[in-house]
């Protein structure tokens, strides 16, 4: 189960985060997870809740949005966004494509909250 390894990662992101920010706390962490990742979304939920336990995320909400993969005929040059095999051009039919994304998992935001946030005057 890599996402365990991920989430563990993604940990060390957010307290390198609350050292440069301190004193705060992790409200949001907002992801980008590609479909052929590998990763299981449900699984990062759970691994995520794990973690978060007693740091500075413990309340934090974990937003993952689902990106789909895209590639480029290399015989016409267009592109695709297929949702299932056979992967082939859409505009040609060609099996002969590149790979664009889709395959990456990318921490897209943090919402972090400072203790001056939380002050009014």
């Amino acid at each position: 189960m890599h996402e365990l390894s991920l989430v563990a990662g993604l940990f060390d992101i957010l307290e390198e985060k609350t050292r440069e920010h301190r004193p705060c706390r992790i409200t949001a962490v907002h992801l980008k997870v590609g479909r052929l990742s590998g990763v299981v979304p449900d699984l990062l939920e759970s691994a995520f809740s794990v973690f978060k336990k007693g740091t500075p995320a413990e309340e934090a909400v974990l937003t993952i949005e689902t990106v789909p993969f895209r590639f480029r005929c290399r015989k016409c040059g267009g592109e695709s966004f297929p949702e299932e095999p056979p992967f082939v051009c859409t505009a040609c039919g060609s099996g002969d494509v590149e790979l664009l994304g889709g395959m990456d998992v990318v921490v897209e935001r943090l919402e972090i909250e400072t203790d001056d946030d939380a002050e009014t005057p």
